[in-house]
């Protein structure tokens, strides 16, 4: 990890404060796919850097390429925890962010996703899952899908604010899941919802 990468999960410990738990799951530098809710843009951030140091190294945040290529500080910061940055706007027919996703991980890395798509609405309540989930659970039925709960970042960063409050926060990571043979795409996106779900209440 470079200097840089040390200091990025120095201070998303000092403004998340965030704990963590692993429930019912272990840390494992496994090949897997960690799917979170979505609130703030130090969600990826916070929650690669809660990673132990050894799964840290082979795992990537998915983020949005317009947000993080913006201004000086966050292209620099991106390329220290090493994202895997998507195309929201021009999406090709031919290339699919998934493919592009799932080419990059090759077989050594984990990736952090976001299902919803966007960031969750101001009440807190997790959206519908978008399909891609279920796509890389299909293309990749041997990859671990593990669900995160991501609890009180949205109010470290508000949405329209560009500094950081120090808060506590809390990541919670549960038992991974697997695409079903034959499961409709339509219920597995609820389990997976579900499973994230959960584990606010555990």
């Amino acid at each position: 990890m470079t200097i840089t990468s040390h200091v990025i999960v120095l201070l998303a410990k000092m403004f998340s404060g965030f704990t963590v738990r692993w429930v019912d799951c272990q840390p494992d530098t496994c090949q897997r796919i960690y799917f979170a809710n979505h609130t703030s843009h130090l969600d990826a951030v916070v929650l690669w850097s809660a990673l132990p140091r050894d799964v840290r190294a082979v795992t990537r945040p998915v983020a949005a390429k317009d947000y993080w290529t913006s201004g000086w500080v966050k292209p620099h910061m991106a390329r220290s925890f090493n994202a895997l940055l998507i195309d929201r706007k021009e999406i090709k027919v031919h290339r699919s962010p998934i493919d592009s996703m799932l080419e990059q991980m090759g077989d050594v890395y984990s990736l952090i996703v976001f299902p919803e798509g966007g960031r969750s609405s101001s009440d807190n309540e997790m959206g519908d899952f978008k399909s891609g989930l279920y796509y890389m659970g299909k293309k990749r039925p041997d990859l671990e899908l593990v669900p995160v709960y991501i609890d009180n970042v949205n109010r470290i960063l508000p949405r329209g604010e560009f500094l950081p409050v120090p808060l506590l926060s809390c990541i919670t990571i549960g038992p991974p899941i697997f695409l079903e043979a034959g499961e409709p795409k339509v219920e597995f996106l609820k389990r997976a919802r579900e499973s994230v779900r959960r584990l606010k209440e555990r």
